[in-house]
C-alpha cells in the first residue's frame, strides 16, 4: 500500500496529489455509507412521489426525528475523519435539535450544541454565511467544512428536544478512510448561555478544558436589552494556568470579530458582513409590533492565527456599552444582554465533561 498523502487537510496546494484515501458518504440514501449502498431504498419519505419510477429515485432523501427521539446520523469505523457536512430543517427546529459528535467510543461527546449555533445561525432565521469552514448557504443549507479526524469510530447523532416531531431532516456526511497521523487533535464544540447576563458578570465561552489543543472559532449570537451600543467588552483568553489576568485580551466585541467604531456603516446603520474568517452576517431588526430587541449573529474563525494550549483554556467576554457622561467623564456600563456562544477547539482526548446542556426552555429563543 501507498504510505504517502493520507488525504487529510485537502486545500488547492495539493488537491492533485493522489491519495490510498478511500471517499464514503452517508445519507439517508445510504444510512451506512456503504460501497454500492446508495440509492436502493424501497421505502422512505420519498416514496410516494417516487411510485410510478420505483427504485432508485429518490425514495428516502430526509428522516423524520419523533418528538424526544435521538437520530444516529453516522456511525462509522475509523481510522478517517468527515471531510463535509451538509443538511438542513426548517429553521423553527434550529434550537430544539442538538447534535452531538462522539470519537472513539466515548461516553460524553466532544461536541454539543444546538444545531442551528453550529452553523452560525442561532437566532431560527435564515442568514447566509460566506465563510471557510462554515458555509450557509440559500435557504437554509447548512455547511461544514472542519476537518473531524477519529481513530476507532465516529458517531453522530441529533436529538430532537420538542415533543413534536420533526418531519424532513435531510442530510449528508462525506468523509474519508485513511490513517490518521499522531498530531491529529479531535474537534470539539460546546454551547453556553447567558440570558440574561447577571450585571457587572462576564459570560464565559469555555472552562475547565484540560489537555493539550487549539482554540478555532467562536459564533455568538447577541441580544441587546439596553439602548445604545453593546460591543465594548473585551474577549479574554486564559491559557495554562492564567489566573486573574489573561495572557491574551482583546480591545472590544466589533474588534474581535474584524470589525471597527461599532459596525456602523453606513451611519446609523450596522454594516453586514460575512467573509472567509470574520463576520456580522446577521442583523435582526425589531419589527415595530411584536419583535423586541435587536439580535446579533457573528463569528470569528481562528484557522491561520488558532490560539494554542498545553494544558488547560478558559475564555471570557464581557458585555459592556456606556452610561450617562458625569462631569464630562465617560463611563462604562456593564450590560444584561442574552449571550448564546459557541466555542470550537481541537485537543486531545479525554476531554472534560461539559456543563450539562439547557432543556428546551433553555435553548429557546424568547
Amino acid at each position: 500500500m501507498d504510505h504517502g498523502f493520507d488525504g487529510l487537510g485537502v486545500h488547492l496546494g495539493n488537491l492533485a496529489r493522489l491519495s490510498d484515501a478511500e471517499t464514503r458518504s452517508i445519507s439517508p440514501e445510504n444510512f451506512g455509507g456503504a460501497k454500492g449502498g446508495g440509492g436502493i431504498a424501497t421505502e422512505g419519505t420519498g416514496a410516494v412521489p417516487a411510485r410510478e419510477l420505483g427504485r432508485g429515485w429518490k425514495v428516502s432523501p430526509s428522516i423524520t426525528i419523533d418528538g424526544g427521539a435521538t437520530a444516529t446520523l453516522a456511525e462509522i469505523d475509523g481510522p478517517g475523519a468527515i471531510q463535509h457536512l451538509w443538511c438542513t430543517v426548517h429553521p423553527q427546529h434550529w434550537r430544539s435539535l442538538v447534535l452531538r459528535c462522539f470519537w472513539d467510543g466515548e461516553e460524553t461527546p466532544s461536541v454539543e450544541a444546538p444545531l442551528g449555533d453550529l452553523f452560525c445561525s442561532g437566532w431560527n432565521q435564515r442568514c447566509n454565511v460566506a465563510s471557510l469552514p462554515v458555509a450557509v448557504n440559500p435557504a437554509g443549507g447548512f455547511n461544514w467544512y472542519w476537518e473531524l479526524p477519529f481513530r476507532r469510530s465516529a458517531r453522530i447523532e441529533l436529538e430532537n428536544l420538542s415533543p413534536d416531531p420533526v418531519r424532513g431532516f435531510y442530510y449528508q456526511i462525506t468523509y474519508a478512510l485513511t490513517r490518521v497521523p499522531e498530531d491529529r487533535a479531535y474537534f470539539h464544540a460546546q454551547w453556553r448561555r447567558s440570558n440574561p447576563l447577571p450585571a457587572g458578570e462576564v459570560h464565559t465561552l469555555l472552562d475547565g478544558v484540560r489537555g493539550r489543543g487549539h482554540y478555532v472559532g467562536t459564533y455568538l449570537a447577541w441580544q441587546v436589552n439596553h439602548n445604545g451600543w453593546w460591543g465594548e467588552g473585551e474577549i479574554k483568553f486564559f491559557l495554562d494556568g492564567d489566573a486573574d489576568w489573561p495572557t491574551i485580551c482583546g480591545t472590544g466585541t466589533e474588534d474581535y470579530f474584524g470589525g471597527a467604531w461599532n459596525f456602523e456603516h453606513p451611519k446609523g446603520e450596522y454594516g453586514v458582513y460575512s467573509t472567509p474568517y470574520l463576520g456580522l452576517p446577521q442583523v435582526i431588526k425589531p419589527d415595530g409590533l411584536y419583535a423586541a430587541n435587536q439580535r446579533f449573529g457573528m463569528y470569528r474563525w481562528h484557522v491561520p492565527d488558532p490560539i494554542r494550549f498545553k494544558d488547560e483554556l478558559r475564555v471570557t467576554i464581557q458585555a459592556l456599552g456606556w452610561r450617562t457622561p458625569l462631569e464630562g467623564q465617560a463611563r462604562y456600563h456593564p450590560r444584561q444582554d442574552d449571550i448564546a456562544s459557541t466555542a470550537f477547539w481541537y485537543q486531545t482526548e479525554p476531554h472534560a465533561p461539559f456543563p450539562p446542556l439547557p432543556d428546551a426552555n433553555g435553548l429557546e429563543v424568547v
